[in-house]
Formats: C-alpha cells, sequence, structure tokens
C-alpha cells in the first residue's frame, strides 16, 4: 500500500513530505515494526532526535524496508547538553553509529538553551558536517527570530527547517509568517496537540462530521494549509493510514480561520519557552 504525500522544497534544494513520522517513545522491536509499518503505507519522512534515544530503532527500520534509502528522509537533533563544537561534531558521529545510516537528510539543534548560549557552535558544527557529507540539510527547532538572526550574522547560513510546537491552541502565526518572509520552512510538532483536548472541541468536532473526516484529519489538514510541515506520531497502523489520508479534501477560509482562532496566549502544551528553556 502506498499513499503518495506531496513534497515541499527547501531553501538548500532537498525535498521533504508535507507529513512525516514522529517517533517519540517508538523503541525497540515495536518501534521498528511501527516504523516499517508507516514507511510501507507511503511515509517518507521519518522524525527523531538524539534525546529520543531511538536512533537504532530507526536505523533498523531503514534497513528492514524495501523502500530504497535515498527515497528516505531521516531527520535526527542535537541535544542542549552537547553544543559546545567538539561535543556537537561527535555527537553527530555519533547519532550515525547509532541508526548505522551514512547520512541523515535533516540535523537539527533541538533547543537553543539561551542561557548556556552555545547554539551558534553546534550551528557551526552542523555546517561543517553538512559539507563533510554527514547531513543534507540543516535547521533548527524551538528557535525565535531573534536566535535564528544571529545564526545568519554570524555564520552567514540560515537554517532549511525550525521545528517549533504548533497546533490549534498555539498557532504561532507571528512565527510562521517571520518563517515565510525568510523562506524558512515550520516544521510542526505535537500537531495534534497530543490529542486529548482537541478530541473534544466542539469547533473541530463540528467540521470534522461535515467534511466525514476524523478530528485528526481535520487538524492535519489545517496544518498542511498553513504551509507546515506536520509529524503526528503513532505506532497504530490505522492512525498511521488515517493521518496521511487527507488530500481528498480542503477547508475554507472560514474554517481554516475557525480552527486558527483556538489559539490560547498560553497554549503552550508544558510551558517550554524557547526564550528561557533549557534541553537537557
Amino acid at each position: 500500500m502506498n499513499h503518495s504525500i506531496p513534497e515541499i522544497t527547501l531553501n538548500d534544494g532537498v525535498t521533504l513530505p508535507v507529513i512525516g513520522l514522529g517517533t517519540y517513545k517508538l523503541k525497540g522491536n515495536e518501534g521498528v515494526n511501527a516504523i516499517e509499518s508507516a514507511v510501507d503505507m507511503g511515509y517518507r519522512l521519518i522524525d527523531s532526535a538524539y534525546n529520543y534515544e531511538n536512533e537504532g530503532t530507526v536505523g533498523e527500520a531503514v534497513r528492514r524496508t524495501s523502500v530504497p534509502r535515498e527515497e528516505l528522509r531521516i531527520t535526527s537533533k542535537l541535544p542542549g547538553r552537547y553544543q559546545q563544537y567538539d561535543k556537537a561534531v561527535t555527537t553527530i558521529q555519533e547519532s550515525l553509529y547509532r541508526a548505522n545510516l551514512d547520512y541523515y537528510d535533516l540535523y537539527l539543534i533541538h533547543w537553543p538553551n539561551p542561557k548556556q548560549d552555545q547554539y551558534v557552535e553546534a550551528w557551526q558544527a552542523l555546517i561543517d558536517a553538512k559539507k563533510a557529507g554527514l547531513i543534507r540539510s540543516i535547521g533548527v527547532c524551538n528557535f525565535l527570530p531573534e536566535h535564528i538572526e544571529r545564526l545568519e550574522k554570524e555564520t552567514g547560513i540560515m537554517p532549511s527547517i525550525n521545528q517549533i510546537e504548533l497546533h490549534p491552541y498555539f498557532n504561532q502565526a507571528g512565527q510562521r509568517k517571520w518563517h515565510e518572509e525568510h523562506n524558512i520552512k515550520t516544521e510542526s510538532w505535537s500537531p495534534l496537540a497530543r490529542a486529548s483536548k482537541l478530541l473534544q472541541n466542539e469547533t473541530i468536532q463540528r467540521l470534522a462530521i461535515e467534511h466525514n473526516k476524523s478530528i485528526s484529519q481535520v487538524i492535519l489538514r489545517w496544518h498542511y494549509q498553513l504551509g507546515a510541515i506536520s509529524i503526528p506520531k503513532s505506532s497504530s497502523s490505522e492512525r498511521q493510514l488515517e493521518n496521511i489520508s487527507i488530500f481528498d479534501f480542503s477547508l475554507d477560509e472560514t474554517e481554516m480561520s475557525l480552527i486558527s482562532g483556538l489559539t490560547r496566549p498560553d497554549g503552550r502544551l508544558n510551558n517550554q519557552d524557547p526564550a528561557v528553556y533549557e534541553e537537557f
């Protein structure tokens, strides 16, 4: 079974599907089976991180699947404790060894950790790893505009992607506009806001009924029409299929506005403000 997912092109020419698979907490043989199932269904973007401790699981799924490696887009992320240049270089290498991969398609700095103030060093390590062929595209997660502006000022290189918390309760309109103005693609983590509360939202429930779609499908369609790449996590093959079956309907401007209007000033899931949050 292969469901074709549209692709977008990053500012460095690398292409990515508009929906990928989040893998947080997918580990071991169960995780391998879930990822392999997703790839068989048509997923080509797989999102991991050093701190998820499952890069080996992702790599094993890549080896088991019949899909050629060059058709996949594998992501991992540098943790906060290894942002010093030399540590970052070693960690990128370790990420590849863990996954038994020759390269990552996308490698991101997981958080800016501004108090630590080493994210420019980390960025230079990613730049050099890309030059060495270890990474095809480099980006960041949870960076505010001022963090990205500093990267460009001190290295001359802009990220291809900023992966940020983005869901109907936290729509990040200002950050997304800034990305668009600077040719950076937005990627949404926790695109379904871990679902529990959103699944009970009457506005989205009504839209789901009107379109004969699930609430998750309506939300993921909203991300797609915003121009954001979403990476919903699921170990269920049924849910995986549901999450990529969003290209046979569309939301009109009023419906998009209704969903975007659900945003809240305190909409972050865990109060992880990149201006102050420090990742381990």
